[in-house]
């Protein structure tokens, strides 16, 4: 079992399988609400796609969506796995969100460039029909 390393002001400091730091600024700047500065993480053209949403693309739209959507919301990543393609380089992580008291399985998608900037963030919820039931 992954032990999920968090203090006091959320940051995320150990995921089974990944070392770059661009991950755990992404993830602690993200459970704080910085979401100025973790769309400055993305390229100009980065894409985001959120569980149940249309892809956004572009920081502009990116922030929009985390300040309406995002608040409150506490990722929790456990453990993921790093491939190189190219000058890309792409994590899966699995790991968990909490949000309203409820916690939900997520997998992530994450691309950085070779200017290490976020290109893409894919966002998959893994539960079952009843887990989104009790949650309504």
């Amino acid at each position: 079992m992954t032990t999920i390393s968090l203090v006091n002001d959320n940051a995320i400091t150990n995921i089974q399988g990944i070392s770059d730091p661009i991950i755990y600024e992404y993830f602690t700047k993200l459970n704080n609400a910085e979401f100025t500065a973790v769309i400055e993480l993305f390229s100009e053209q980065g894409f985001l796609n959120p569980p149940f949403d249309k892809s956004l693309q572009g920081k502009g739209e990116i922030l929009q969506y985390l300040e309406k959507e995002a608040k409150g919301i506490k990722s929790y990543p456990e453990q993921g796995e790093t491939t190189q393609k190219g000058s890309l380089t792409e994590y899966q992580i699995q790991g968990t969100v909490g949000i309203s008291g409820f916690i939900f399985n997520m997998d992530w998608f994450i691309q950085l460039n070779s200017d290490q900037k976020i290109m893409v963030v894919e966002v998959k919820l893994v539960a079952s029909l009843e887990d989104l039931l009790d949650f309504k």
